[in-house]
């Protein structure tokens, strides 16, 4: 008798249909998983029949033969086991294979015969759903899998209740789909002191979903004002909690289930790799580049990162996908996340002070932030000098604006962009004006004849690239948000300017 257990394997955040085909026939006992299994999807035939020795069921005497199919396609991961699993108690007739075929299930198998959590609830319960199949998962990520809406949801503990399920002895409620708790209040930008012109370009960076880069030295405050920037940005939507999620749950990454609320703030140490950074390794997951999906992305110590890894964020910053090609994988992540990075003017961190500064100064300076490529560079919308803290004003109280006014406008600019790429870009999904291009920012970024006349001249003097010109208008366009919406006037290019510098040692 042969039974089918349908489940998926995962192509970045995509879900493909698995067909698990088990044949119980006669011939000398075995018990053999075929259609390119990996070592995990191997080792399932050792954990599931632990698990059925753990609920007093024995293997037939047979030739047990798992078929994965397509049989071209790789199998990676552990969740194949609860499908084996149910395809082999379909084929003993323990379970009846004809419901079993209206349920996608994945989950991985403990000897006692528990279920435990594994990667890719979210996005297999979604692939489910558009199949108008069920699903089957642990108990622990039953609140994951219930966020698709319109199926029916089995999240069993053990593998017995579901057992007892199918035999009508147990009824196994449907989960309750569930938020990520709130941690507690983020940092507030009342603990900053000083350094109004950071301040200013952080609520521009935030407005806008501009990239910014912090250069100072050490103990200015470059780490303080990134951690805050997550306090100033609007929620997630629904449909971008949902994509961030998925990212997550495909990583491993999503805590009991829980649909992610915040933005995402990852800050990767200076050592990580190129795969950790962008996403590879064996089984092609996705990197920190792409966990931050639709949030912010801290490089701090910019130029201490490998160059390789650095270079491997252009193409994302750019396009706000990143592909993740190996030679057994080919795979695409979403990846568009707001870059904030802070570095110091040199290593020793002193290049501006002449009593700290080291001997090597300036050359030393050059050479440190030459460590940035051009084209890297290029890509950062703002470039902000972030000085050493005058000792006077630590000893002022705190700042009376806070977090919650600066976010407020960050919020009425952003409605602004919003209401204004609905009327003008209705089938795109765009969220902020760092995400305009083409045609559409020539249409909502057009200064005045003041503002393109300084922004002409200031391009031939500091020779910006096509990159920068536009970046130079998508900045002025947000400013010119904060200020209530109207027209781009000179204004406004005067001060995007002054955030697009060329770094020191670059002609």
């Amino acid at each position: 008798m042969t039974a089918h257990a349908p489940t998926i394997a995962f192509s970045g955040i995509e879900c493909l249909d698995i067909d698990v085909q088990v044949q119980v026939a006669n011939g000398l006992p075995a018990f053999t998983i075929v259609g390119l299994p990996d070592k995990a999807v191997g080792e399932s035939r050792e954990r599931v029949r632990a698990a059925f020795n753990a609920l007093g069921l024995a293997l037939p005497p047979k030739r047990i033969t798992v078929n994965l199919a397509p049989a071209d396609l790789l199998k990676e991961g552990s969740h194949f086991d609860l499908p084996i699993a149910l395809g082999l108690l379909a084929a003993m007739g323990v379970l009846p294979a004809d419901e079993l075929a209206g349920y996608v299930s994945l989950g991985e198998l403990g000897l006692d015969g528990s279920l435990a959590a594994v990667s890719g609830v979210l996005p297999a319960a979604i692939a489910a759903a558009a199949a108008g199949r069920g699903l089957i998962c642990p108990a622990i990520q039953g609140p994951e899998a219930a966020w698709a809406d319109g199926i029916e949801i089995l999240a069993p503990a053990t593998l017995l209740a579901l057992i007892n399920h199918f035999k009508g002895t147990q009824v196994l409620a449907r989960p309750e789909a569930r938020l990520a708790e709130d941690a507690g209040g983020l940092p507030d930008l009342r603990d900053v002191k000083g350094q109004e012109t950071a301040k200013r370009a952080l609520e521009v960076a935030a407005a806008g979903g501009h990239n910014l880069l912090m250069i100072g030295p050490p103990g200015s405050g470059k780490s303080m004002l990134a951690a805050r920037l997550p306090g100033l940005l609007p929620p997630l939507s629904g449909a971008e909690a949902l994509e961030v999620s998925m990212i997550h749950s495909v990583a491993g990454q999503l805590a009991e289930g829980r649909l992610l609320r915040r933005r995402p703030f990852r800050d990767p140490h200076h050592s990580a790799s190129v795969p950790a950074l962008v996403g590879g390794g064996q089984r092609a997951r996705p990197g920190e580049v792409s966990l931050a999906h639709a949030g912010v992305l801290f490089l701090d110590e910019l130029p201490e990162f490998q160059r390789a890894a650095l270079e491997a964020l252009r193409q994302p910053l750019e396009s706000g996908r990143v592909s993740v090609a190996r030679a057994n994988a080919h795979v695409g992540y979403p990846a568009r996340i707001q870059l904030v990075a802070a570095m110091n003017p040199c290593r020793c961190g002193h290049l501006g002070d002449a009593a700290l500064a080291c001997g090597k100064a300036p050359r030393c300076g050059a050479e440190y932030q030459s460590r940035i490529s051009g084209p890297l560079f290029d890509r950062i919308d703002l470039h902000v000098e972030v000085p050493a803290v005058n000792p006077a004003d630590l000893s002022l109280p705190a700042a009376a604006e806070d977090s919650a006014r600066v976010a407020a406008r960050v919020a009425a600019a952003r409605a602004i962009q919003a209401d204004r790429f609905a009327a003008l870009a209705p089938g795109r999904s765009l969220r902020c004006n760092a995400e305009a291009d083409g045609d559409l920012l020539d249409r909502i970024a057009a200064p005045d004849a003041d503002g393109r006349r300084l922004l002409t001249e200031a391009a031939e003097h500091m020779r910006l690239s096509a990159r920068g010109y536009h970046r130079v208008l998508r900045v002025a366009r947000t400013l010119a948000d904060l200020a209530g919406g109207g027209g781009i006037g000179r204004l406004h290019v005067a001060e995007a300017l002054s955030y697009r510098r060329l770094m020191p040692g670059r002609s």
